[in-house]
């Protein structure tokens, strides 16, 4: 089996070999500050500015770093699914439930690359700082790895969290509540964890599963999505373990220290956050002191600009596994999270009637995933002759298929998303917690009526 999943580097090299357009370096030099700006103008998509592509992987050159930045390995879901072979065409419960049959549990090795290096600052990574508004500059692609006890058994915490860097060997991490890390974290007490930067491919998609609706661990699920075991290797300097793979890592803990998202002064932004808009500055954010940080021999910094397709990407493809893996049902033909609500706000269901009984069977399954996955705020059902990743087909069912007044459906009283500046009180609209879900598929006795007029060879 091609190793393409099972390290950064050999994703580049399989993407350079065998995709060479999607492959760029850009001339020249670039400030650390410069980079995200250059990117989001040059390849990023939606939300990150109004283009609709695919975004290339792209290298830069860092003035005043050897290490390399990478952006955009996941900025392409056709991409994703052929560096990880074990990621199914069509998301649905039967495929997502044999995904997870096929897990794998991570194997161990004592010269682990991740440390060919050592005695690394974190002033030596080229961390960037993605708009002048930032707090400071920060760590965005890190995947947070750490050990405990949780509810009577051994918990794993694999997940991504942004992390201003506050000095030489402090990061300020804002975890979302609900995580498995901040409640290992609440626990109290010393927590070690490793920060893994230019991970494994099927690593950082497992990484943003739900671990609620997920039946295995996370990284037994990587090694699926991955088609063979990734490795893990002990730390150096703390009692926890780090993804063996990884380009560059950061060894620490996180104890009751905390400190403001703010390097001078109160910021009123954090980061750039998915849906587009720059996110709000925290206080009173836990610290992760640094021990340890070793590299890969000639590391690659990977980083993401915040909005567009590569985050979408990540988010989409893994909440549409979770959505999957949590719905009982043979209605569904395939998932897709739209890059227009940030991998996230946005899911379009396929769905394969085989009776006029399930014409209503739509809104119960809707209040479901409503229930179940928090930040999906609406839902658009189409038939499966509709390529649920094209927005103009989508939007095409919406207006054929459905009309609004009759076919759209409002539920109340969930909990708004702050990220949404729609959902906060001071949008002054009303429906901040509302969930509406748009029935753009053809009644059960018309879908003969329905056949679109130049059909795909092969189609039914």
């Amino acid at each position: 089996m091609a190793r393409r999943s099972l390290s950064l580097r050999d994703a580049v090299d399989w993407v350079r070999t065998h995709r060479p357009d999607d492959w760029s370096e850009p001339a020249g030099e670039f400030g650390r500050e410069d980079v995200a700006a250059h990117y989001a103008d040059t390849f990023a998509g939606v939300p990150a500015n109004s283009v609709s592509r695919d975004e290339r992987l792209a290298r830069y050159r860092v003035s005043d770093s050897p290490i390399p930045v990478l952006l955009g390995l996941y900025g392409s879901a056709e991409r994703v699914g052929q560096l990880l072979p074990g990621l199914p065409q069509a998301i649905t419960p039967a495929t997502a439930r044999a995904m997870v049959s096929a897990a794998r549990p991570p194997t161990r090795t004592a010269e682990p690359p991740c440390r060919q290096v050592r005695d690394l600052k974190l002033h030596d990574l080229p961390v960037l700082r993605t708009t002048p508004r930032d707090a400071g500059p920060y760590l965005t692609m890190g995947i947070v790895y750490a050990e405990g006890h949780g509810c009577g058994h051994e918990t794993v915490a694999l997940s991504v969290h942004r992390m201003l860097v506050l000095d030489s060997d402090r990061l300020a991490i804002w975890m979302v509540p609900g995580r498995a890390l901040r409640a290992l974290h609440e626990q109290g007490g010393r927590l070690p964890v490793s920060v893994n930067l230019g991970a494994p491919p099927a690593a950082m998609l497992a990484s943003a599963l739900s671990s609620a609706v997920l039946p295995a661990a996370k990284l037994d699920v990587a090694g699926a999505l991955a088609g063979s075991p990734l490795a893990l290797a002990d730390a150096v300097s703390q009692p926890t373990s780090v993804l063996a793979e990884s380009e560059i890592v950061i060894e620490g803990y996180l104890d009751d220290t905390t400190a403001d998202e703010a390097l001078s002064g109160p910021p009123a932004a954090s980061l750039p956050e998915f849906l587009g808009y720059d996110g709000d500055a925290r206080t009173g954010l836990p610290v992760l002191t640094v021990t340890a940080v070793t590299t890969r021999r000639d590391p690659t910094y990977q980083a993401v600009i915040g909005p567009g397709r590569e985050q979408s990407v990540i988010l989409g493809l893994a909440g549409a596994l979770s959505v999957a893996l949590s719905a009982d049902t043979d209605l569904i033909s395939d998932l897709h999270y739209g890059p227009s609500g940030g991998g996230m706000l946005l899911l379009v269901v396929a769905v394969r009637k085989q009776s006029t009984a399930d014409d209503g069977r739509l809104g119960a399954l809707a209040r479901r995933i409503f229930e179940g996955h928090g930040f999906v705020k609406l839902i658009v059902f189409t038939d499966d002759d509709i390529d649920i990743r094209s927005t103009d087909d989508v939007l095409w069912a919406m207006t054929t298929r459905a009309n609004l007044g009759s076919d759209c459906t409002t539920f109340t009283g969930f909990r708004p998303l702050g990220m949404d500046p729609s959902q906060r009180p001071e949008w002054g609209r009303g429906g901040a917690g509302d969930r509406t879900w748009i029935d753009a598929t053809a009644p059960f006795a018309r879908k003969g009526d329905m056949v679109r007029s130049f059909r795909p060879a092969g189609a039914r």
